[in-house]
């Protein structure tokens, strides 16, 4: 608990002396560093004395991170906002959205408070003005680094740390950059200090997340390479899965990052480097910053050394001027990459950015949708293939999710799922998150593996 109390601890066990907390109901989407967000802003409040809801009704406040990435993401977090609003409650919209749009906030509801996602340690003043009928707006970014703050972690297992904010791309068609900003690193020493401290407290999942993990460093003289150097050095049993990284940034850093994936056993064999497009000349319009041949060079190097690599990337179809010859292209590169995951997105024009203002060169909407279901039958395909080289594997998980299945992840970050059956009822109930087990594959699909437990 990070809020001390000055009173004797006989005083806090009688309750009619105990002064009742506000309890605040925290909602949040999008990215793994949305979730972080959302975990140290309940941190936050609850160093400040107020109570985290587990449930809606018995808040006295609710507070939404936002996130503003895609169209279909955006419509539904205005349905969330609109929602929230109705119930009559004071209501904090945090996170990209108020950021990136404010207006769009502002045009479902005027009294709410709006946080940056720069600006999350101004979380409890905007609960105590908000409750006492005030409202705050802080979206200028705020100096302090989210490292190493109080957090109510979502996962009791999985620490999020968040190494930097902000990006230094420039892509035509990217709304996170206008609600980020330019890059601002964390330092090693800091992030290390965080990782230590997670794991102490039982984590044994490490997400490093940023907006664009790859750019990580050149704003302070350092690199990537070097900050995944000094958390493999930590010591202890965990494994660290890196988030999202654009590969204009992997020719510099590309051979020392795949020795580093071989050679520690700390690092999921998990990559995320997304594509968006098998045309270097839609690339070019994306403002992408790498070419067709600087993916390809990244998935044949790590899948040459580790041949099970997980290699997950984002396709954006129907760019502006996207041709069938562009398209095609694509095809042909997922082809040619076998990516175990491929994100979709069928092109949406997000305000603030450059490609909104293409309106001439949009692609017909039936066209982007008939290019996403292809690609879909196509990865999901993929997906199936490479999932069944896993099949009768034998190996140690942990368990990282407990819910309507108990799953887990191998060391190439699979996720799997374990058969109810393979162990007896008594046995199964105690399966913990956290747990280490040793599992046998029988099945798969193209979501996830199937095992049972053996001994």
């Amino acid at each position: 608990m990070f809020h001390t109390s000055l009173k004797p601890p006989i005083i806090e066990t009688i309750p009619l002396l105990r002064k009742s907390k506000p309890k605040v109901w925290i909602e949040a989407y999008g990215c793994s560093a949305s979730m972080a967000d959302s975990e140290m802003i309940s941190g936050l409040l609850k160093q400040a004395g107020y109570e985290i809801a587990s449930k809606k009704s018995e808040s006295a406040l609710s507070l939404i991170v936002t996130c503003s990435v895609k169209d279909t993401t955006e419509h539904r977090m205005v349905s969330r906002i609109r929602t929230m609003t109705k119930s009559g409650k004071p209501l904090i919209v945090a996170g990209c959205l108020p950021k990136a749009d404010r207006a769009k906030v502002e045009s479902v509801t005027s009294s709410a408070s709006l946080l940056g996602p720069n600006c999350i340690d101004k979380a409890p003043d905007a609960v105590r003005l908000a409750l006492s009928g005030g409202r705050l707006v802080a979206l200028r970014d705020s100096p302090l680094d989210k490292i190493n703050i109080p957090r109510v972690r979502l996962n009791s297992v999985v620490s999020i740390v968040e190494i930097a904010s902000g990006c230094l791309s420039q892509c035509t068609f990217c709304q996170t950059k206008v609600a980020k900003g330019w890059l601002r690193s964390y330092r090693i020493g800091d992030i290390v200090r965080q990782i230590k401290s997670d794991i102490k407290s039982g984590c044994k999942e490490v997400w490093l997340s940023s907006t664009d993990n790859g750019c990580y460093g050149r704003d302070i003289d350092t690199n990537l390479v070097e900050l995944l150097k000094a958390c493999c050095s930590i010591e202890g049993s965990f494994k660290i899965r890196l988030g999202m990284m654009n590969p204009m940034y992997l020719p510099s850093i590309l051979d020392r990052m795949v020795s580093l994936f071989y050679e520690s056993d700390k690092l999921f064999k998990f990559l995320h480097i997304p594509v968006q497009s098998g045309s270097d000349r839609v690339l070019k319009k994306m403002k992408r910053g790498h070419t067709t041949k600087i993916f390809m060079d990244a998935v044949e190097a790590f899948r040459g050394k580790i041949p099970e690599m997980t290699i997950s990337t984002d396709v954006i179809v129907g760019f502006p001027s996207e041709t069938e010859d562009d398209f095609k292209e694509t095809i042909d590169l997922v082809e040619r990459s076998q990516p175990d995951i491929v994100n979709i997105s069928r092109y949406a024009a997000r305000p603030g950015t450059e490609a909104y203002e293409w309106k001439g060169m949009r692609v017909n909407s039936q066209v982007s949708k008939e290019r996403s279901e292809y690609l879909h039958a196509l990865t999901r395909r993929i997906a199936k293939k490479r999932n069944s080289l896993w099949q009768d594997w034998q190996g140690e998980i942990v368990i990282d999710e407990i819910g309507k299945v108990r799953q887990g992840r191998n060391y190439a970050y699979k996720p799997v799922v374990i058969s109810s059956s393979s162990t007896n009822a008594a046995d199964n109930h105690q399966i913990l998150l956290g747990d280490k087990v040793h599992i046998k594959v029988y099945d798969f699909s193209n979501f996830s593996l199937k095992a049972k437990i053996i001994l």
